[in-house]
């Protein structure tokens, strides 16, 4: 069996995302192509607060309270406030601390983080107009 070098990107494609968002989305898949998992988990912790700016959050915020923003106006789905707050913890590990991020780390929080925007932005888009 041979190497295939880059790798392919983790995760599926979502559709109807912000430009910013989906450009970030597709770099976090590749990262994981790469090998590049803290730069993965970075990158989903940046997304949160492009997320939170196109919803029309405040700016200057604290990213705890970005995160509380998202969940408060149902941009979260029901229970998944503790995967969100995984997103934005391992993202401060990988940014604050000496600390690298595994392949683990970042499937786990790619993973979420592509529910959450298929929730955000997929779904809605697709849902049925009333009239």
């Amino acid at each position: 069996m041979s190497l295939q070098v880059p790798g392919i990107a983790f995760g599926h494609v979502v559709e109807h995302l912000p430009t910013e968002v989906s450009k970030l989305y597709d770099e976090a898949r590749y990262c994981m192509a790469v090998n590049s998992f803290t730069a993965a988990v970075l990158v989903c912790r940046k997304i949160l607060l492009h997320i939170t700016v196109d919803k029309k959050g405040p700016t200057g915020q604290t990213f705890e309270q970005a995160v509380d923003y998202l969940a408060s106006k149902g941009y979260v789905p029901p229970d998944g406030k503790p995967w969100v707050d995984q997103i934005r913890k391992k993202g401060n590990e990988a940014n604050h601390e000496i600390k690298l991020m595994s392949k683990a780390d970042s499937e786990e929080l790619l993973t979420f983080l592509e529910g959450l925007l298929t929730f955000i932005y997929a779904f809605p888009a697709k849902a049925p107009k009333t009239a």
